[in-house]
């Protein structure tokens, strides 16, 4: 450990301590890169505004005028960075007793571990939130809900009967997703990506989607989900999901689920002159949401 003394004070020069951040417990995987298209942002907060399209061209009879429409502004999605901070301090007398390494080492380990676990966490809950009518979007309406508003009447990503995972509820949700309309009621080429889980589903998952033949019946059937790719991005569990069966499939739209970051910085460090304690810190700004809930598609279970 490297110590500036200036008469019997030292001043910790924080050797190795961004190599231990977040180095303790085996890791999770990144998990909420699987439930969000992540981008970054350089302001206060981000707004995606829908525009409708025009809908079908009507019949131009003969010496008529064209008939001449415009775009309709729709709800405004607004994502508000949040700023999420924490640290700790290496008291004097710590340092004194080259205690620095040992409670450094392992407070740094733990800070790091702290940061990633709230990120998966403020992820996870909009998903764990999807069918709860207290957190909406843009359009005053959950994130799964079959009462989204549109000029057609009102559009679903959401199985009207609730169901456990099977090879028909999935089926059923890839049906959903390819007879999806735009706000006109247009037809759009919106298709399944991946099916997301929580770990209590993560085997059932497997076996509906990975059986060749039909899962769990003496039927002789091409399991069809596997043999068409109906859902080619696979199977990606979430080990943050509250709801034991609930289940989710991602969709391509393109402006669906997001998670804005808007600044981060994994320790900084410093020294509080009044107390001679070595002091670090983490700091991570940004937020999550879903700007078309057409991103994805689901169900509570039964």
């Amino acid at each position: 450990m490297a110590i500036i003394t200036t008469g019997n004070h030292p001043k910790a020069m924080w050797p190795g301590i961004k190599a231990w951040f977040g180095v303790g417990y085996g890791e999770l995987a990144e998990e909420y890169r699987d439930l969000f298209s992540v981008e970054t942002s350089n302001q206060h907060y981000e707004e995606d505004v829908q525009m409708s399209g025009f809908g079908l061209i009507p019949v131009k009879n003969e010496g008529n005028a064209t008939t001449y429409t415009g775009q309709v502004q729709g709800y405004v999605s607004r994502y508000t960075h949040v700023a999420y901070s924490m640290g700790f301090i290496v008291t004097y007398e710590e340092i004194k007793d080259n205690l620095y390494e040992k409670v450094a080492g392992s407070r740094s380990k733990a800070l790091g571990f702290s940061k990633r676990q709230t990120k998966e966490n403020v992820a996870a809950n909009v998903y764990n939130r999807a069918f709860d009518s207290t957190y909406v979007g843009g359009d005053a309406v959950e994130l799964c809900a079959t009462t989204h508003p549109s000029a057609v009447g009102s559009q679903s990503n959401e199985l009207a009967t609730a169901a456990d995972i099977s090879e028909t509820s999935l089926e059923d949700l890839c049906i959903q997703i390819m007879g999806a309309t735009d706000y006109k009621g247009l037809k759009i080429a919106l298709m399944a990506q991946g099916l997301l889980v929580p770990r209590q589903l993560w085997f059932e998952a497997n076996r509906v989607l990975k059986s060749t033949l039909t899962n769990d019946t003496a039927i002789n059937a091409i399991n069809v989900l596997k043999s068409t790719n109906a859902i080619p991005g696979g199977i990606k569990v979430n080990h943050y999901f509250s709801d034991s069966d609930a289940y989710f499939i991602r969709t391509n739209a393109p402006d669906g689920m997001k998670m804005y970051q808007r600044d981060a910085y994994d320790l900084q460090q410093d020294n509080d002159f009044d107390t001679d304690n070595a002091k670090a810190k983490t700091y991570d700004r940004y937020s999550v949401g879903w700007s078309d809930w057409r991103g994805v598609y689901g169900t509570p279970g039964a």
